[in-house]
């Protein structure tokens, strides 16, 4: 869930930047994520983000708040199973 709404779409203040590996995967797709796959947060507050899919080949996304500061980074290959999108858990913003 989008922070502070009830759409599943990414908020504005969400940056995903791909940095590209520059090679093909070598290894196959995980059968059971023949659609991709979406990585849920347990945490009381998260923003929900959706990944380019599929990623053109190995690399990883960086996905950045400017709201709270958080970063983080998930990689991907170019192939089914891929992220199609996660929750990122919220950064207690210091005041």
């Amino acid at each position: 869930m989008a922070h502070g709404g009830d759409t599943m779409t990414t908020p504005d203040y969400i940056k995903v930047i791909w940095i590209d590996q520059g090679r093909e995967s070598e290894c196959p797709s995980n059968p059971a994520f023949p659609d991709g796959m979406a990585f849920r947060s347990s945490a009381p507050k998260s923003c929900h983000v959706d990944l380019p899919y599929p990623a053109p080949r190995c690399g990883v996304h960086v996905i950045m708040c400017e709201l709270c500061g958080n970063r983080m980074a998930i990689t991907a290959a170019g192939r089914p199973d891929d992220p199609i999108s996660l929750e990122m858990a919220c950064k207690p913003v210091l005041q």
